[in-house]
């Protein structure tokens, strides 16, 4: 009986907790947000930095992406071979394929609805969304948007000679200068570049490869994300939530209620053991944590020391009533002493500039080399509170890579044929190197690469969709160990350095401005009047966006049955 006493005050306490942080949206002023790169595979670069087309802006600086980046409004997403994932504050996804450049057009926040506008500058990328209420939902791509309406899942293609979308799930709305199309489940939508009037809608493609894997990776979040939600006495989504339940467990702690480790680590360890240090101008020194849930313990929240156990991450951030939950750039807070830099784990209580309640527990000090072992507290030490270090504290910390590599690509060349499509018109347009321009490959004739053989054909389609990777007549790609694929040095067969030619692919071509956001009924479709609009700018804060999970003790062996969520849950 007092086991049974005990559980369900420890269940009680914590819900108490959990209830002082759940944001309120009338709180919320408009300010920009902060979403997660929450998947790496292979070759993944951003820019924080880049002036129009990102694609175009030769003084554009870029980095290595690592897994659990920050991206805010203005990064620009892109992969070489390799793929990506962006998860977003309300359970939206993107999904990038390889060669493929995603804008960061518009991520902002007005009285609690979230609006997120993208642009997807070349390549492939699949979409899923299921926004809360007042949440807007766009990606421009050429020369239309697609609006999300509701609960949906649609890829995106965005070709030089033209784009088109896929319904896989839901509706969307194809927003192009002259009118609004709406689409469903199982229809596709096809645009030649320039052309309005040659807009087909047709059936949809059969799924291939990137479809199935997206399809997979949305299924794995909604697992877990169900699974999570046994310790959570609320049904709004929380980006990361779902990570802590599948790589640490959760137990109670006394006066904090249910508190979280992750699986694999000692006593000795320490939070800032497994990650990364980034620097942004907008929000300072950030820390990635390099495992896949490092992200909500080094956003919000705070550490404790629990004898016995080591350092535990408690959702928790302050006993205040109706205060919001934050984003930090790191949940550890910065001191001084003297020549001495160091930083200690956030504790749930501490508030302001008074001394960290951590610092009983040590400093961990912070060199070039990143954060070290722990220093132990003397009576003739005084720390005090760094609130913002300075840009030097650590070295580079990514790595700087190449500009993506432009990729030519051909929407009839790369795209299924649209089955059923009325009006059945095809394009032919091709690029060709030779004459620098694009032609019609239908016509015959004077139409150089209509008279050249299906090899000649795929070798000048390898040459364009890699310019940056040169290639001389009989010459070998000899990759140089240590450069970006997108500075390889290419010889001939004696070894000698081959000329390079002239660069051969198109300049990329330009989209159109996003939609503006609907502003009156936030679940209406095409309000508003076509053309730019400036972005909401965010004016504040940062902040996390969604709610934090108020958690509870799990309901007997498996998970609760949940109320149908009013669009807050969205797996």
């Amino acid at each position: 009986m007092a086991h049974r006493l005990l559980s369900v005050l420890s269940a009680a306490v914590f819900s108490l907790v959990w209830a002082g942080f759940a944001p309120t949206a009338r709180g919320d002023s408009s300010h920009a947000r902060i979403v997660r790169l929450s998947l790496v595979q292979g070759d993944v670069r951003f820019s924080n930095n880049a002036k129009g087309d990102p694609l175009a802006d030769e003084k554009a600086v870029w980095e290595r992406a690592e897994l659990n980046l920050p991206i805010r409004q203005g990064y620009v997403l892109a992969t070489d071979n390799g793929r990506a994932e962006v998860e977003f504050e309300n359970g939206a996804m993107a999904f990038l394929a390889e060669n493929t450049v995603l804008e960061f057009y518009d991520l902002s926040l007005e009285d609690g609805a979230r609006t997120s506008r993208l642009i997807l500058r070349q390549g492939t990328a699949e979409f899923y969304v299921n926004p809360s209420r007042g949440d807007y939902f766009s990606v421009t791509g050429g020369d239309f948007s697609v609006q999300a309406e509701g609960k949906t899942t649609f890829r995106l293609n965005n070709f030089d000679d033209g784009s088109n979308v896929s319904v896989l799930q839901g509706r969307i709305a194809v927003l192009t200068k002259q009118k609004n199309t709406p689409l469903q489940k199982g229809e596709s939508l096809s645009m030649n570049a320039g052309d309005e009037s040659s807009l087909t809608v047709g059936r949809l493609p059969e799924n291939d490869e990137f479809d199935q894997w997206v399809s997979g990776r949305i299924e794995n979040a909604a697992t877990a994300t169900t699974a999570a939600l046994r310790y959570s006495d609320s049904y709004g989504y929380t980006a990361g939530f779902g990570d802590l339940y599948t790589f640490g467990s959760w137990f109670p702690v006394a006066g904090y209620g249910y508190c979280w480790r992750p699986y694999g680590v000692g006593l000795g360890w320490s939070p800032f053991d497994f990650g990364n240090w980034f620097y942004d101008a907008s929000f300072g020194w950030t820390f990635i944590g390099n495992q896949p849930w490092g992200w909500l313990p080094y956003h919000f929240g705070g550490w404790l020391f629990e004898p016995g156990f080591g350092w535990v991450w408690n959702p928790g951030g302050s006993f205040i009533p109706g205060r919001p939950t934050r984003f930090r750039p790191v949940t550890g807070v910065w001191v001084r002493s003297g020549g001495l830099l160091g930083i200690v784990p956030v504790h749930p209580l501490d508030s302001g500039s008074r001394t960290p309640l951590n610092m009983s527990r040590g400093v961990f000090q912070v060199n070039q080399r990143g954060v070290s072992n722990r220093l132990p507290i003397t009576e003739t030490e005084k720390w005090k509170v760094d609130k913002r270090p300075p840009r030097d504290v650590f070295p580079g910390t990514l790595a700087a890579v190449g500009s993506p590599a432009r990729l030519s690509r051909s929407m009839v060349a790369e795209s299924p044929a649209l089955r059923g499509a009325s009006p059945a018109r095809q394009s032919g347009i091709v690029y060709d190197p030779g004459e620098r321009r694009f032609i019609n490959s239908n016509a015959g004739g004077s139409n150089p690469a209509a008279s050249r053989s299906s090899e000649e054909r795929a070798g000048i389609e390898r040459t364009v969709a890699r310019p940056n990777e040169v290639r001389a007549p009989n010459s070998s790609a000899t990759p140089v160990p240590g450069r970006p694929a997108s500075n390889r040095v290419m010889t001939d067969e004696r070894g000698r350095a081959a000329t390079p030619p002239a660069r051969v692919a198109p300049p990329p071509r330009p989209s159109i401005a996003p939609p503006p956001a609907p502003r009156s009924e936030p679940s209406s479709i095409g309000g508003g009047s076509w053309g730019g609009s400036p972005a909401r700018s965010g004016g504040g804060g940062y902040s996390g966006g969604g709610s934090m999970p108020r958690a509870s003790a799990p309901s007997g062996g498996g998970a609760r049955s949940a109320p149908a969520p009013s669009g807050g849950r969205p797996h």
